[in-house]
């Protein structure tokens, strides 16, 4: 799904959580891939407000720690609170 047609739809009706990929960003990206992944779901899904930064899903097991710390870490630098 398109995040910017999905906040251009429905993002004055409902406040979107997550959209962080579990499945290849979280676990298997680089530290600069997580980086502009958070950076662009604030960018497009936090425009405006109405937006939870969070992974899409549960963290998978082999998600490297680093990883983890830079996607909350990222959001905080950016303003997210």
């Amino acid at each position: 799904m398109e995040r910017e047609e999905l906040k251009r739809d429905f993002g004055g009706k409902v406040i979107f959580h997550g959209g962080v990929d579990n499945q290849y960003t979280l676990p298997f990206g680089t530290v600069k891939e997580v980086r502009q992944e958070v950076e662009d779901n604030i960018r497009i899904l936090g425009e405006g407000g109405g937006y939870i930064l969070a992974p899409c899903h549960n963290i998978q097991a082999v998600t490297p720690v680093e990883n983890i710390i830079t996607l909350y870490r990222t959001g905080y630098e950016l303003g997210w609170q």
